[in-house]
């Protein structure tokens, strides 16, 4: 009877000093938290520069001078935007004239290309350009005449072959596009035309 008791003592005694225990933390000691993972930062190397560069000269004469800058968000994506000049000018002649419609375009384009190969691409590229212009008559006694200056929306779509580069630098592009908004005043024309740029 006294070995039950003194056994049951024991075991309440550790029992309870057990279920007593506190763990003391340092509030002083730095708690580590989970390390979050790290964000994608701007990486310059991945800036693209170039642009569309464009001449003909003759009774059509077209220049376009377009710089652009844009980024390589994966090895199939390339976006950015750029600036444009264009100038075009249609000349016609008749048995004792000359007349010249003369027309200027500045303004912005934002582009994106998408590359299924390392050569192959497909193109969109929204623009608003501001445009001016007059007609001018040769041999002829009539004043030139000024053609009112307006906002110009077009939106090219295309597909082409980079030459010399890939996925979006280094190389030259030759591409096929069209301007899908069709506008009358276009800098583009009604069909579709050769494009050339570059990018490096």
């Amino acid at each position: 009877m006294k070995a039950a008791f003194l056994s049951f003592i024991l075991i309440y005694t550790i029992y309870t000093s057990t279920g007593q225990v506190t763990i003391e933390v340092d509030s002083s000691a730095p708690v580590q938290q989970e390390q979050e993972e790290p964000k994608k930062k701007f990486d310059p190397s991945r800036l693209v520069f170039g642009g569309n560069l464009g001449a003909s000269f003759g009774d059509f004469t077209f220049v376009n001078i377009s710089p652009q800058v844009g980024y390589m968000f994966s090895p199939l994506l390339t976006a950015g935007a750029g600036i444009n000049y264009v100038h075009s000018s249609y000349k016609t002649r008749y048995s004792n004239e000359e007349i010249t419609e003369t027309f200027n375009y500045a303004g912005l384009n934002v582009f994106g290309r998408i590359f299924p190969t390392n050569f192959l691409f497909a193109s969109l590229q929204p623009e608003v350009n501001y445009s001016w212009g007059k007609i001018k008559f040769e041999n002829n006694t009539q004043p030139d005449v000024k053609q009112n200056s307006e906002w110009i929306p077009t939106l090219l779509v295309g597909a082409g072959v980079m030459m010399g580069g890939q996925r979006g630098r280094g190389g030259l592009m030759l591409s096929v596009q069209y301007d899908l908004a069709q506008h009358p005043r276009s800098p583009y024309g009604t069909i579709p035309f050769i494009g050339m740029g570059f990018s490096f």
